[in-house]
This record gives C-alpha cells, structure tokens and sequence, in this order.
C-alpha cells in the first residue's frame, strides 16, 4: 500500500498530461458513439493495453455549476447512475482532495461493483475549469469489490463564446477495470457509460 502523495508536484504532473491530451490531433481520434447530448472518440492508451477515451457535448449551464456537478462533493452522488458511494479520505485543499468511490456493476453484473481511491485536482483552465484525476494504490480493497484503477483523466469545461450561459464540457477517460473481463464488454461499457454520463448531468443540471 502506498502512502499518499505529495499533492503539488502530482497536481502539475496530471494537469500537463491532461493539456497534452487536449491537443491531440482530431484525426488520431476514432468515433465509438454518437447521441444527441454526446460525442465519444477513443484512441489507443499511451499508459495500458485498453483506450483512451474522449467525450465531448455543449451543456446548457454555467461553468462552476458543471464542474461542482462533476467533481468531488455532495452533487456527484445524488445525480451519477453508476457512482454508489463516495467519500473523502483527505482533503489537501478547497480544490484538491483524495476520494475512494464505488460504482454499480454493469452489462447485467458482466462487469462486477468497481473501487477507486483516486486524487482529484480542480483549476482554471482558459475561461473555464480543468477537474482531473488519477488512481492511487492506497487502502485496503473492500469485500466484495473488485480496484480498478484510473489512468490520468479529466474533464475540461469553457463558456461557449457566442453564448456563455452555456459551456463545451470535454472528458478524457482511461479506465482499468481490472479483473477477468473480455475487452469487448469493457469498450461497450466504455463507451455508452460516458455518453449516459452527459445526459444524468444535463437532467441534474436542470433540476
């Protein structure tokens, strides 16, 4: 088990892979799926043997508002289908905090209930807000669940310029699921969990 980090220098480290990302070429990008609030691309990952995936969707909403949805805090739970619990293990600062969450299982069970303890980073980012995270091998695994782990991740949300009341909110997701799991099943899951993700949001957001 791991001990927990130094917050500074992995809060850079995270934030510059997540620029990184955000720049990749469109046309390194392939189409996985397509609905009326979501685009999801995915490459191949530069840090596992699985995808790393894009999402992308204008959200009728402010900025601060969608990112206070998105990152750790009491919005998260009411509103995400897959999240079944959350807490704070440490918090470093107002914008910066180690969280240990569980998700429901998914495909009919194919894919078991999931732990991650993970290290979340919030910042400006342009006219808007940067809310990544990352995976760390710390604490005792609970009964039942299977660690999955996170690769560098993050969701990038600016105020759209012709129209500021509503925000281009971007995802990148590199997810480990672990276990014996068939690729296919996890690309399926992949793939339609961000796109549901941005219509729980949009639902949460308006109410």
């Amino acid at each position: 088990m791991d001990l927990l980090p130094d917050p500074a220098p992995l809060a850079t480290r995270l934030q510059n892979t997540l620029l990184r990302y955000h720049s990749i070429a469109d046309s390194e990008w392939r189409i996985a799926r397509k609905t009326k609030d979501a685009v999801v691309w995915r490459k191949p990952s530069e840090e596992f043997s699985g995808y790393l995936y894009k999402a992308q969707g204008v959200v009728e909403d402010v900025t601060n508002r969608i990112v206070d949805h998105i990152r750790p805090g009491p919005y998260r739970l009411d509103w995400d289908s897959l999240m079944t619990t959350m807490d704070i293990v440490e918090m470093f600062e107002e914008n910066c905090c180690v969280m240990r969450y569980t998700t429901a299982g998914q495909l009919w069970n194919i894919i078991a209930p999931r732990e991650f303890v993970d290290f979340s980073y919030t910042t400006s980012y342009e006219d808007g807000l940067l809310s990544c995270g990352i995976s760390l091998n710390y604490g005792e695994v609970r009964p039942n669940f299977v660690r999955g782990f996170n690769h560098p991740c993050g969701w990038f949300c600016v105020p759209l310029k012709d129209c500021p009341s509503h925000s281009l909110l971007t995802g990148y997701i590199q997810t480990e699921l672990r276990g014996m799991l068939p690729q296919s099943a996890v690309d399926t899951a992949m793939a339609s969990t961000l796109a549901n993700f941005y219509s729980d949001l949009k639902k949460a957001l308006k109410s």
